[in-house]
């Protein structure tokens, strides 16, 4: 039997799991693992806490707001079930859902209990397959963990290397695995190898966000604040991996704001975002991957409600970031890979000591060995 399926969890153990991994200090495998929950239930959980988390200051109106919502329900069930009937609700089940930003969040929408729709109907109307529904992947095994580690020191030292190559390079290592579960692996940690290619897709099929245009093609970078870039990448651990999720200002390789997280979503890419605009004030274009994090409403409406232009890599161009790909490269060599981490709070703790020595104290060649963070507040008091 899978984990956790069949199991009845109470309010209150929820409430349990999803502190412990808002907490940071475990990777979510190893909650998943302790709790004998899937990690799909998790998330799941954790997206239901965070949509609720307001009531919690605001008890009155929710109550208000939870009895008019009951009425409003009880009305429009008794005119659904006498005039319009079921695929009236049917139209309207697929309306009152949030559009989903892929398929973790479409997952969500489900409602197992629905009176009137069976899973089967809910999967159809969000655009999923019920496989796709009942599908749990199962917490990562020490080996699987080992040859990911493995396979981003490779990416770090040789980020041209393709999956075909990283695969030979395992083999060398000793590694019985096969190609396709190195591409597995890659798609996974969200890399790719790292070269021109010399003709651009054109086409970009099955997007449900728009992709935006890359901006910066040709364009001369002089000043702090012109271009941010955003990125996540995988960080290993003793005990699994994690995220890191970064926004540098391009001309001066200043990172604005950071966050490790041990769940990689819209959420991870948004706060760092709002935190580095607090921070820093705004850019004039932000350049990003086409990652649904980023393509996600959510991203994008944070970026149009402050007017900055969004650029968008062309598809399997990480080069086209090259200024955040190149800081997290330097990040992992110079600290994650000589740093035998044992716990998600040890690494958050090296990680901003390693930042702030980046930004105030590591001298940068492409600055004339001048540092970051004094080139960039240096320059934004003359633009001042």
């Amino acid at each position: 039997m899978a984990r956790g399926r069949g199991k009845s969890f109470s309010a209150d153990f929820k409430t349990k799991v999803v502190l412990e991994l808002l907490e940071g200090e475990q990777t979510i495998n190893q909650i998943s693992s302790k709790y004998d929950v899937t990690v799909k239930s998790i998330q799941t959980w954790k997206a239901q806490f965070l949509d609720n988390a307001s009531l919690a200051f605001d008890v009155g109106g929710a109550t208000k707001a939870y009895k008019e919502e009951i009425e409003e329900l009880k009305q429009e069930n008794d005119h659904l079930a006498k005039a319009l009937g079921k695929a009236t609700v049917r139209a309207d089940f697929a309306e009152g859902k949030l559009k989903s930003l892929d398929l973790s969040n479409k997952k969500t929408l489900i409602n197992p209990k629905h009176e009137q729709l069976t899973i089967s109907e809910q999967c159809k109307i969000i655009g999923i397959s019920r496989s796709s529904y009942y599908y749990e992947p199962e917490p990562l095994k020490e080996q699987d963990i080992k040859i990911m580690h493995k396979i981003d020191e490779i990416y770090t030292d040789v980020s041209f290397y393709g999956y075909r190559r990283i695969h030979m390079q395992l083999k060398e290592y000793g590694f019985n695995i096969g190609v396709n579960r190195v591409l597995k692996y890659m798609n996974t940690l969200g890399i790719q190898a790292i070269f021109p290619r010399k003709k651009r897709l054109t086409s970009i099929k099955n997007y449900q966000h728009k992709i935006y245009p890359y901006l910066l093609k040709d364009i001369e970078i002089t000043k702090p604040n012109q271009v941010w870039s955003g990125d996540i990448t995988y960080i290993r651990t003793a005990k699994g991996f994690v995220y890191l999720a970064a926004v540098i200002d391009w001309h001066t390789k200043s990172v604005l704001s950071w966050k490790v997280s041990n769940s990689m979503d819209t959420l991870l890419a948004g706060t760092v975002l709002k935190d580095a605009i607090e921070r820093y004030g705004t850019p004039g274009i932000f350049n990003t991957d086409q990652g649904s994090q980023y393509t996600s409403n959510h991203h994008t409406d944070i970026l149009k409600s402050h007017n900055i232009k969004i650029s968008m890599n062309g598809r399997g161009r990480s080069i086209d970031n090259i200024a955040i790909e190149r800081f997290f490269r330097t990040l992992k060599y110079e600290n994650i890979y000589i740093t035998d981490y044992q716990s998600i709070k040890e690494l958050k703790v090296g990680i901003s000591n390693y930042i702030h020595f980046y930004n105030y104290n590591r001298f940068h060649s492409a600055l004339g060995y001048d540092k970051p963070m004094n080139v960039y507040l240096n320059q934004m008091k003359n633009v001042a």
